[in-house]
């Protein structure tokens, strides 16, 4: 069967460094074993004479075409990414944060598993400082759909920067909106909600930047309140219940404003490794008991009105 074409969604705004952009760009095309068809660049507002040329450059020298958005104002990753998911020709998109690093296996990996019929699919992630060859940690997440959907109550189920999926899939969910510095977690929450089929690649399938201020970014008051808002609109949403709500409010709201040196650990210790514990787990018991094969779906989308409802959509609300 041969790979379905996709889309490459990519946004770029002043503070983005060219060096980090160029590098991001040139791993997510022309170092993909598998390429997409189309690139989707968003420029979300002025950016710096430096940052101009090296857009121009990437457009002129790209191997596949791009489409290059110019938004005149910042309206926010949010309202950006919406824009260039209207600008997509493909239902597979694939998302690329600029100032990460594609794997070139990525989206060999990942676009037949959306081809296949999940509707959203994310990976592991290394985290690197200085430069790739400077690994610092990984971020593992849970891999089957069930721990997806059940950790997804308490925290974001995917790395953001590692996703593909059904563009149909998000525009069915709202699309991204704009909840700033939460959209991505907003969007897949409500992707679950709405029966999208979900799973994660256990394998790290791109480096992610931390840098300088990293931790420091994972709190504050702009986040506390960002994190509060989506809360409420998780619990008007149905998708927590009420004492789950408080519960989030205590412990991610309290992760928050807690002091760097603090959450830096307790992130390490305890959120990125959680995927790998779970999925080790998991595996014991596969292991233990029989295995059943699992019945094919149909991505809720995309299913035709007199289908029933598939087996691998029914997730507890609440777990």
């Amino acid at each position: 069967m041969q790979p379905e074409p996709f889309a490459l969604l990519m946004t770029v705004y002043g503070g983005d460094r060219e060096d980090y952009v160029r590098a991001a760009f040139r791993s997510a095309v022309d170092a993909q074993e598998l390429r997409p068809g189309q690139v989707v660049l968003v420029q979300d507002g002025p950016v710096s004479p430096e940052l101009a040329v090296c857009l121009k450059e990437l457009v002129a020298t790209s191997p596949v075409e791009v489409t290059f958005l110019q938004l005149e104002h910042n309206r926010g990753l949010g309202p950006a990414l919406d824009a260039g998911l209207q600008a997509s020709r493909y239902d597979i998109v694939a998302r690329m944060d600029a100032d990460d690093v594609a794997m070139p296996q990525r989206f060999r990996l990942q676009v037949p598993l959306v081809q296949a019929g999940a509707d959203l699919v994310g990976a592991g992630l290394l985290e690197f400082g200085a430069d790739i060859d400077d690994v610092v940690g990984q971020r593992i997440p849970p891999s089957d759909p069930f721990d997806i959907a059940r950790y997804s109550r308490l925290h974001d189920p995917f790395n953001h920067p590692t996703v593909v999926y059904r563009r149909s899939a998000v525009i069915a969910a709202g699309g991204y909106g704009d909840l700033p510095l939460m959209e991505d977690y907003w969007l897949f929450a409500r992707m679950i909600k709405n029966g999208a089929q979900v799973v994660n690649v256990a394998e790290p399938l791109v480096y992610y930047r931390v840098g300088d201020g990293a931790y420091e970014r994972r709190g504050g008051r702009d986040l506390l309140r960002s994190e509060l808002r989506l809360q409420r609109e998780m619990r008007r949403e149905g998708f927590i219940s009420r004492s789950q709500y408080w519960r989030n409010v205590v412990v991610r709201g309290g992760y928050r404003l807690v002091p760097t040196p603090i959450r830096r650990p307790v992130y390490r210790l305890l959120v990125a490794p959680y995927g790998a514990r779970r999925n080790k787990t998991r595996g014991k018991l596969e292991v233990a008991a029989p295995v059943r094969e699992k019945p094919a779906y149909v991505p809720r989308h995309a299913a035709p009105p007199h289908d029933p409802p598939q087996a691998g959509h029914q997730f507890p609300p609440h777990a």
